[in-house]
């Protein structure tokens, strides 16, 4: 009896550890879904025109119209601050400052040519903050702590003003010496990771890349995959890494669109609508943080549906031409020898996990606008 009662408080506490984990990161970017729908519908967009020939990338509309739509992307680590802050319970303002720093054109200069830059006789690894998410949302974890410590140890007259310098100074150090490399090394590591395996087998590599892409973009992980496409486009003409990721998106769309068929909430409906849109358009972070994360088993057959998916495409040899995250608009960027197959795999990913979500059914809880059962 003393057992079982062990196993299941060992159990309950993994539970309660998983669920506060899916609470914060959807805490953290449940507040920005809607305008990372915006966002996304004009990036796929402009990036379709652009494939289509439509309009000329050396064209200043193309310019002016490219800063509204990535302008968001570029600087997430700010919003992201501001949401990890409320969330966590720091200084709103402190987080974006940290944020800020990472982001600081001198800096993001120096790191995009690869300079190791010196920072009291050690050296601040190059890494690429915009866009990105693990440091930011480290950092300010870290600030939470840092405050509650100066707000304990400083005396009052000096609190409001040294609060903050202290705060500002220690996390951005930590982040810029630990949290930035941490990221970029469990990046590369996936990389490599991704690169044997499809040596061994490109049906194996799409299975394994499809189930993982999504939850890689949970952390901001799938970026180290981005220079190791650029680089097999430049090298070979093609790149198969992005084919493999693509019916995963489509899975992401169909399990949120399937949510908004099945939800009660108004609300959250029309969510669920936008996030489908938007992750057809090629941006998933909206139906992955504000719909099928929080209702968890969504989550699981997005991840089971770009399994197939990205299988499907590494059985037909598929592959980019261009560089262009998968999506509607974006399709002719897959042009050439698969593309057929590629096709078949989205629609795939979309089908299994469209009637997969349906399948469960839902129910409405106080909290929460609707959650698996």
């Amino acid at each position: 009896m003393e057992v079982h009662n062990q196993a299941t408080s060992v159990q309950h506490s993994k539970k309660s550890a998983v669920n506060i984990i899916i609470d914060g990161i959807s805490g953290i970017f449940l507040p920005i879904v809607n305008i990372l729908s915006a966002a996304g519908i004009m990036k796929g967009l402009l990036a379709g025109a652009a494939a289509l020939e439509l309009i000329s990338k050396t064209e200043g509309t193309y310019t002016a119209l490219n800063a509204m739509a990535d302008s968001l992307f570029y600087y997430l680590p700010i919003l992201l601050a501001y949401t990890a802050a409320r969330k966590f319970g720091a200084n709103p303002f402190t987080a974006v400052v940290v944020a800020g720093v990472l982001l600081y054109p001198s800096l993001t200069t120096q790191f995009a040519d690869h300079e190791t830059i010196q920072f009291f006789g050690m050296g601040i690894t190059p890494v690429n903050y915009p866009a990105s998410a693990i440091p930011i949302i480290l950092a300010v974890g870290l600030l939470v702590y840092v405050e509650r410590i100066c707000i304990k140890v400083l005396p009052e007259i000096i609190r409001e003003f040294f609060t903050p310098l202290i705060s500002i100074v220690v996390v951005s150090s930590v982040t810029l010496l630990v949290f930035g490399p941490m990221g970029t090394l469990a990046g590369d590591a996936l990389a490599k990771g991704y690169s044997f395996v499809y040596h061994l087998s490109p049906v194996g590599a799409g299975m394994v890349l499809g189930a993982i892409i999504q939850p890689m973009v949970i952390f901001g992980l799938h970026w180290s995959l981005v220079p190791l496409a650029i680089n097999n486009i430049s090298l070979n003409g093609s790149d198969t890494l992005l084919a493999l990721m693509g019916p995963a998106s489509f899975a992401q769309a169909g399990a949120a669109l399937a949510v908004f068929f099945k939800a009660k909430d108004k609300k959250f409906k029309t969510l669920s609508l936008s996030a489908s849109i938007s992750a057809l358009f090629g941006v998933t972070e909206p139906a992955m943080f504000g719909v099928n994360l929080p209702l968890r088993k969504p989550m699981v057959i997005v991840c089971c549906a770009g399994a197939v998916g990205g299988g499907m495409a590494g059985m037909f040899g598929s592959s980019a031409i261009s560089f262009a995250f998968a999506g509607l608009p974006t399709l002719p960027a897959y042009l050439g020898d698969g593309f057929g197959g590629f096709l078949i795999a989205c629609a795939t990913g979309f089908l299994i996990a469209l009637i997969a979500t349906l399948l469960i059914r839902l129910e409405t809880e106080p909290g929460m606008d609707a959650r698996a059962k």
